[in-house]
């Protein structure tokens, strides 16, 4: 079996980009030739194509779209809700526990034969589970490194550092580096933010995502993002030197 490298994707909030992020991320380790498959633990805000059709999630089809490795979409992910609510009360409200052992075994058998897993979270980094826990007791039960995406709009600085602190906080996952996603075209001081978020998490962004409302969207309807061979951004993928 490979040594895997696993990186869990969190974000300062929802709605902050993951996803574009994850399948960007993906893509860029495709064309460095690395064995490669995206994971998304939970989703909820699911639809059926049709009414006997299984759930299916937007964002983790995305992910499995972006992977190199064909899976099925289960593999992808396992726990799939149809309410756009918090994954905690759509499992409960579908009688579903989230068990993290199951989680773990799962993650284990979906990860064998890749290179590289990239795994996104739901939400933040404290999202709950049900009937207990937090969702980011996988990545702290795996060791995973942790790449946060941070949407650049106002209070990104607060929950930028408080992710951070709480990433750092057990001591079983290493904040690999951060992502600036410009998803509020509003924002002012741009520069200046990012110079201090820059202080606040340890160093400057592995990269910056630029405004994508004008960018084309891919079939299941997320702005496409590719990023360039950027050494730190390569190097946190554990992909080497472009």
């Amino acid at each position: 079996m490979n040594n895997v490298k696993g990186i869990f994707v969190t974000g300062t909030n929802t709605g902050v980009g993951k996803t574009v992020v994850t399948a960007a991320l993906l893509r860029l380790a495709r064309r460095h030739g690395a064995s490669c498959i995206g994971l998304k633990p939970v989703a909820s805000g699911s639809a059926r194509a049709a009414a006997a059709a299984p759930l299916r999630n937007a964002d983790a089809l995305e992910l499995q779209a972006a992977g190199s490795m064909p899976v099925p979409y289960e593999t992808v992910n396992p726990y799939c809700f149809e309410p756009p609510i918090a994954p905690h009360l759509a499992a409960r409200e579908a009688g579903v526990a989230l068990d993290l052992s199951a989680l773990v075994a799962w993650y284990r058998q979906s990860s064998r034969g890749a290179d590289l897993v990239l795994m996104e979270g739901a939400g933040g980094w404290r999202v709950p589970l049900h009937p207990a826990g937090f969702l980011s007791d996988l990545p702290e039960a795996l060791g995973l490194d942790v790449l946060l995406v941070v949407g650049l709009t106002l209070g990104c600085l607060n929950h930028a550092r408080l992710t951070a602190e709480a990433i750092a906080r057990t001591g079983r996952c290493r904040l690999t580096g951060w992502i600036a996603n410009e998803v509020d075209p509003a924002f002012e001081r741009v520069d200046e933010n990012l110079e201090t978020l820059a202080g606040l998490l340890g160093g400057p962004p592995l990269a910056r995502v630029p405004d994508l409302r004008q960018t084309r969207r891919s079939s299941f309807g997320h702005p496409v993002h590719e990023f360039a061979d950027e050494s730190r951004l390569l190097d946190a993928l554990a992909l080497g030197a472009a």
